[in-house]
Parts: structure tokens; sequence; C-alpha cells
């Protein structure tokens, strides 16, 4: 997710989760064999079980009629089956996450997290899983940076580009706290233009008739130029979870497993290329 922080949710479930964190767990259904034999050694917070922060941001990691689904579950379940784990999916909030992650009430988190040098400081990345690209939705295509001006622009807070797009377009521009607030000011006509990650405006946007597009870089708007690379927060001491996780993550790049999850949650094959790892400052 972004560098800051970034709070949103497509669906309710995210408001006051954390406190609960273990009465809300569910864990997926135990499908490990007597005999399974795990590809890495390591620790978990309870043996034998994976513990996960689970974020509601479609379609990246979110519930659906009580099951945990995304992109970033459909990694995690390749991952478990690897090492033969069960996962315990534990709904957090954005703000709860991290430091769940930091105090060791949950191995990892999942929901499209930036990888950032502040975060770093006190959890582990993963590997990148592939990249968060800025989008644009409109009714009229726009794939220009120089296409937002002049418009009523709405985006949500925390992203990395939404300095930059202050900067632009000044009292134009109106910050939303999540995508749900965002998507509900477009529909209702309040703003004619919305910026948002890829995923997100293709899964709120996608069955209508806004378009929703890429535009072309832009030096003006750094993240068009270069798009945020994603990866899980893990525990900061585990760093042989870690090394089984960037395993994973390896081979689902390789095989093309990670091209095949992206797009059966409707997100472009591009999104793949995620370049060397790097963190954002």
């Amino acid at each position: 997710m972004n560098n800051l922080g970034r709070s949103f949710a497509g669906v309710a479930l995210v408001t006051g989760l954390v406190a609960t964190l273990a009465a809300c767990s569910a864990a997926e259904p135990t499908n490990v064999a007597d005999d399974c034999t795990p590809d890495y050694v390591f620790s978990t917070i309870e043996s034998g079980t994976l513990t996960v922060g689970l974020t509601e941001i479609p379609p990246f990691s979110y519930t659906d009629n009580g099951d945990a689904t995304g992109v970033d579950v459909d990694i995690v379940s390749a991952f478990a089956d690897a090492n033969c784990l069960t996962v315990d999916y534990v709904p957090v909030t954005y703000s709860a996450a991290v430091p769940a992650v930091e105090s060791k009430r949950i191995d990892l988190t999942i929901g499209d997290w930036y990888r950032t040098a502040a975060r770093s400081e006190i959890v582990n990345f993963t590997a990148p899983n592939y990249l968060d690209e800025f989008s644009v939705i409109s009714e009229t295509g726009i794939t220009t940076v120089e296409g937002l001006v002049g418009q009523k622009v709405g985006t949500v807070e925390g992203y990395l580009w939404v300095d930059d797009l202050r900067t632009l377009l000044d009292s134009d521009l109106q910050v939303y706290p999540s995508s749900v607030e965002l998507k509900q000011d477009i529909e209702a006509g309040r703003i004619n233009v919305g910026v948002d990650a890829f995923g997100t405006s293709l899964y709120n946007f996608g069955d209508t008739d806004y378009q929703v597009t890429t535009v072309a870089p832009d030096e003006r708007v750094l993240a068009t130029v270069e798009a945020a690379q994603t990866g899980f927060p893990y525990t900061q001491d585990n760093t042989d979870m870690g090394i089984a996780l960037d395993a994973t993550i390896e081979d689902l790049h390789a095989s093309g497993g990670m091209v095949d999850i992206l797009e059966a949650h409707g997100l472009p094959a591009s999104a793949e290329k995620v370049g060397e790892p790097r963190l954002i400052e």
C-alpha cells in the first residue's frame, strides 16, 4: 500500500475489528495431508498455522460470503500449500495491521501493501508480488496527467500520488478516507474524475459506463513514472519464514503462476513485471 498508511476499504468489515483479532479469526479448512513435507522449516506464531491479517481491499484481499479471497489470498494459499500450513485469516484495519505484525499477534498481513523504507524499519517485507498502478476513472477515458487539469478530481488519502496531485490540482482535488467515499461521490456526480489503484478501480467501476485507464508517464506525478511494488509485511525477526515466502513468490513469477493469479482477479499481466526489489523512500 502507500508510504503513509493507506486506510481504504471496499467493504464495511474493516471498521472496529482491531481489538478482537483472535475472536474474529476464522481458519481455512484443514487440507494438510498427514504425510505432507514442507519445502522449508520455520516457526510461526502458532505451530502448523499461518496467522494472516486480512484487510479489505478488493480485489487484492477481501471477504466474499465469509470466505477470504483475492490476489493476495491466492499467493498466501500457494505458500501455505508448499509448507504444509493451515491459514487462519484475521480481519484487521489498515491502521492496525502493521502494528499487529510488529507485536507478533499475526505472522503477516495482506492487502496490496507498498514496500516502503519507513515500514521496513519495524517489519520485514517479502520480495515484490506485483505492481500497483495509478489509474483514472472517468467518462471520457483520460490517458494523460494533463487531462486531469480543470476537472473536479477525487482520490484516496495515503497514496503516493496525493501530494503531487495537490500541487497540480490545488482546490480541484478532493481527498477521501477510502475508495468507498470516492466511489459514492463519483456516482453522485459531486466529482467527475477519480484516481485510485488500478485493481480497485476495475473492481468498483469495471461493469459501469465509466472508463478505467492508466496514463502516460508524467514527471509532475511521479507515481505515473514508476509504479509501486507491493509485498507482504511479516515479523521482523522471522528471517526463515521470509526466505520461504520469497521462494514461493519467486516460483510464482518464474512459472507464470503470478500472471494467472492476477488475471483471475481481473488485473493485467503487466503488473507482474516488478523489476528489481526497491523500497519507496
